[in-house]
């Protein structure tokens, strides 16, 4: 049982007879019909792979060669991406009550602070500082982030 499964709990209000559904998504306490709506609504993969190009992204912030204008105040607001939309929405509504969509958020909300403050380093142009932020604090986020994802789809049996 994986970290989602183990967090997506039974609540009172779950009736008995979904207690001990078979598969994946039954172990985290959702039904077959929620499980589908929410694969049908979060492409999982496509935001794992938006959220691990976010390294490279930084980097070339860092190096100097990035033809983007990434702002830290607005890169900071995890409701801005695809991801955090979906987190604050529709994912909420579905999955708000366990406790293991709660960690995803937060970790998520991490995730966007780490990258606002590299690149808040990097403006500054302490890009030592920058870089180190990159390959710790952020990297760690980024990867629990990543994680969370990809267990949330195994649970959903995606």
């Amino acid at each position: 049982m994986g970290f989602f499964s183990r967090l997506f709990k039974w609540d009172d209000k779950t009736p008995p007879a979904r207690q001990h559904a078979d598969g994946p998504a039954s172990e985290m306490g959702l039904d077959a019909q929620t499980a589908q709506a929410v694969l049908a609504e979060l492409d999982i993969e496509t935001a794992i792979a938006a959220h691990e190009n976010w390294s490279a992204r930084l980097l070339a912030v860092i190096k100097g060669t990035s033809g983007e204008d990434l702002k830290p105040e607005i890169v900071c607001l995890d409701d801005r991406c695809d991801l955090g939309k979906w987190l604050h929405g529709p994912g909420r509504e579905r999955l708000g009550r366990y406790p293991a969509f709660s960690v995803l958020v937060a970790r998520h909300k991490h995730f966007h602070m780490e990258a606002s403050t590299v690149l808040s380093l990097a403006h500054s142009g302490d890009q030592p500082k920058a870089e180190q932020k990159l390959h710790s604090g952020y990297r760690h986020a980024s990867t629990q982030v990543v994680l969370l994802l990809k267990e949330l789809k195994r649970g959903l049996g995606g």
